[in-house]
């Protein structure tokens, strides 16, 4: 399929926070509603029971020119209380007060106890038909094309935290299919900390905050996350891909996705096959580098939120093609040794290649957060006939936990009525009454059986798509509180993990690991963990330790022999670029012609430009001074072309890679009174710009230049020849080879690793 970019004919930035721009003045004419902007959309209109409801999505939302009461009342006013006189004492007759004070009072509903922070999009699904031969499921027949919902989330940390934190990612996709809701819901990760979802509670119980102080919030630098995952070693796996580059992910659109539980497959004839589902991104696998990330969490908390809604209002269509692995379904269910039922185990791509099956395009933002993102309710339960669960001991209590947190959370058992998480398939299930029922049911008899209602609903087999679930047979055994021995490895697999990883990617968990125990105040918990690390590999163990000032131990055991798989390592491909954020750092005297030029250059390689300033403002204000008024006299595909960042908002963080056009010098607020990024540092360039060179060639990232920039770059103490930096006579030449660099993500020669890890 060919690669999506945007779509904007003007080439407007995303992040506009309405469909018309606004007056300056305060609109006095009645009209209605805004309509939505272009690149949001809402559920589609079916009814509580699945059905299609044929009226327009802008119907479910509010309408008409006036104000009016929840009751549908106009309203004169809703400034002022209803009072006995001016200063008088408010009425409690005053039915619109209450109204309004009661609703805001119960706005919030419970947030939920894991996953709380999200984001979510729209989009659809497309079968290639290549799952036909192993799978009945008709969304998964060849040319199917499926409507979905996706939300992104961290684990830990609360509906508030900060997005680039270290942690783990959810991952869910509700596919509204024919035949019923299908809901994968998986985790940026393959693994998981736990075999058992009795532990489940411990393990977020420790990675949670503290319960005296409530802090640290969203992280896991402290003393009882690790001091559970020291003490269950179960978590090694999964621990350590925390500490790799995978616990910061760049984007929510450069994240894989895993379903981390074995499933199993029925096709049209009855016969089974396991499978693991993988998400594999278009744009490839990325993450950020630690400070970066640091740095984003303070500078925009909201980085993945609006990143992933930028992408998508910007036509830059965030893509994934959904794989499974496959395994014969054999009564030991194991493949290679490796356990399939053990969630804390991956199967090695060179052993089981993924195998694509369909294409995942997010097309839509949701037009309203809380009726979509914060309602939609996830099950892993929710399955359709072609899909069916395993044995797997987390995944048993997982079908319990997400069916009763949703009663909690949604306030009732009839969540599956709002219209977020309403099937687009007919329902007819006996279920009445309760909180929050919205469906109007007829009939006398909802039961079975029953000749009131003529005997409806009657019941499906499999010919009639009915869901049957697969006869497997049960061993005889006794009843027992105890894990397989196949779930008794805990290091083979990390150890394999490790060792696939680059020189740099290592680097990068080694200092996660410092970082990380560097917090943990007690002593005990430290030595703890090195030990847990001797037994992965000794460098590692060493490496931490030299870092934490500790002794490194040795193993206790014998270290496994794996073999390495390239498949988990994130360096070392080429990628599309669509979607990334290129920077333009522009000043007075800057040749703005080529600016333009490079800038439109960028739009039409799918990617966005942002333009850095010395100042911003309307472009049609009465100050047209300076590069400001001239950025405003150059056009843009018929619009200002107009800088979108100052040097005073800008941080490097913001962007994949930076251009600067000559060289910009110090604006007018740069001084550190005003913005402390200026300091009291004097010279020829704002240090601002300084500031955003010198971190954007710290953290790996393509710089370029022309025309003067070279003493930009001198001043920030870049060396012009290092890896990824590039000065040219030409802009668009410039730009090029930038391009040319960011399909590998990050220049990450420009800091070679220690010989002990190459």
């Amino acid at each position: 399929m060919e690669e999506s970019h945007p779509t904007n004919a003007t080439g407007a930035i995303p992040g506009r926070p309405g469909s018309e721009p606004p007056p300056v003045a305060e609109p006095t004419e009645p009209r209605g509603p805004l309509p939505p902007k272009q690149d949001q959309r809402g559920p589609e209109p079916f009814t509580p029971t699945g059905q299609p409801d044929g009226v327009s999505q802008e119907a479910l939302a509010q309408g008409g020119a006036y104000l009016t009461t929840a009751q549908g009342t106009r309203l004169p006013d809703s400034d002022h209380s209803l009072k006995a006189g001016p200063r008088g004492p408010v009425l409690l007759r005053d039915q619109h007060l209450r109204e309004k004070i009661t609703h805001f009072d119960h706005e919030r509903i419970p947030e939920r106890v894991v996953h709380a922070r999200g984001a979510a999009a729209h989009g659809i699904f497309r079968s290639y038909g290549t799952a036909g031969k192993v799978t009945k499921a008709a969304f998964l027949a060849e040319g199917a094309e499926t409507p979905v919902f996706v939300r992104f989330s961290t684990v830990l940390g609360s509906r508030g935290s900060a997005d680039t934190v270290r942690d783990t990612r959810g991952f869910a996709t509700k596919f509204y299919t024919s035949e019923g809701i299908f809901d994968l819901v998986g985790n940026n990760i393959p693994v998981f900390f736990i075999q058992d979802a009795i532990k489940f509670p411990d393990i977020i119980h420790a990675g949670k905050p503290h319960p005296d102080r409530e802090i640290p919030q969203a992280q896991s630098a402290h003393d009882t996350f690790w001091d559970f995952v020291s003490l269950h070693t179960e978590a090694t796996h999964h621990t350590l891909w925390n500490m790799s580059d995978r616990g910061i992910p760049r984007s929510f659109r450069t994240m894989e996705g895993f379903g981390v539980h074995t499933f199993r497959l029925v096709d049209a004839a009855g016969a089974t096959t396991l499978v693991k589902f993988h998400w594999k991104p278009k744009a490839g696998v990325h993450s950020l580098v630690w400070e970066e990330a640091q740095l984003i969490n303070g500078v925009d908390p909201d980085f993945h939120r609006r990143d992933l809604a930028d992408a998508i209002e910007a036509g830059a269509f965030p893509q994934w093609e959904l794989g499974i692995q496959v395994f014969p379904d054999t009564p030991e269910q194991l493949f290679e040794g490796i356990d399939l039922l053990d969630p804390t185990k991956i199967v090695p791509e060179e052993l089981a290649p993924v195998q694509p099956i369909g294409l995942l395009t997010l097309n839509a933002n949701p037009s309203n957060f809380f009726a979509e993102t914060e309602q939609v309710a996830f099950h892993v339960g929710n399955l359709v006939p072609g899909i069916d669960v395993t044995d797997d001991p987390l995944l048993a209590g997982r079908l319990f936990s997400y069916l009763d947190t949703q009663i909690t959370r949604l306030g009732g058992p009839n969540f599956t009525q709002l219209p977020i998480n309403r099937p687009h398939a007919v329902v007819n299930d006996m279920l009445r009454d309760g909180m929050h029922q919205t469906a109007v049911h007829s009939g006398a008899a909802p039961y079975k059986p029953n000749s009131l209602d003529g005997g409806c609903p009657f019941f499906a087999d499999g010919q009639e798509r009915g869901y049957v679930e697969v006869p497997v047979e049960v061993a005889s055994a006794p009843r027992v509180r105890e894990a397989p021995a196949t779930f008794a490895d805990h290091f083979t697999q990390p150890r394999l993990f490790w060792l696939s990883l680059t020189p740099v990617e290592r680097e990068h968990v080694i200092a996660a690991y410092t970082f990380e125990l560097g917090k943990v105040y007690e002593q005990a918990i430290k030595e703890r963990t090195l030990q847990v690390l001797a037994e992965i590999d000794p460098v590692l163990c060493e490496q931490v330790a030299a870092g934490l000032g500790l002794p490194a131990p040795k193993a206790a055991q014998p270290l496994p022999s794996v073999q390495p798989s390239p498949a988990l390592s994130q360096v070392g491909k080429e990628w599309p670029t669509a979607g990334r954020v290129i920077g333009i750092i522009t000043g007075d005297g800057a040749d703005l012609e080529t600016v333009k030029s490079v800038r439109q250059a960028i739009l039409d390689g799918g990617m966005v430009p942002l333009i850095i300033a010395p100042t911003g403002g309307p472009p049609d204000g009465e100050s047209r001074n300076g590069v400001r008024g001239v950025l405003d006299a150059l056009t843009g595909g018929g619009e200002p072309l107009v800088a979108q960042r100052t040097f005073a908002t800008a941080r490097s963080v913001e962007f994949d890679a930076l251009l600067v056009a000559g060289a910009p010098a110090p604006g007018a607020d740069a001084y550190g009174a005003r913005d402390a990024k200026a300091g009291d540092l004097g010279g020829a360039i704002d240090p601002r710009v300084l500031l955003m060179l010198a971190e954007a060639y710290r953290h790996g990232k393509p710089i370029g230049g022309w025309d003067g920039a070279m003493e930009a770059l001198a001043l920030a103490a870049i060396p012009t020849g290092a890896p990824g930096v590039l000065l040219g006579d030409r802009g668009d030449e410039v730009l090029t080879e930038i391009v040319r660099l960011l399909g590998r993500h990050r220049v990450w020669e420009r800091f070679p690793a220690a010989a002990a890890l190459s």
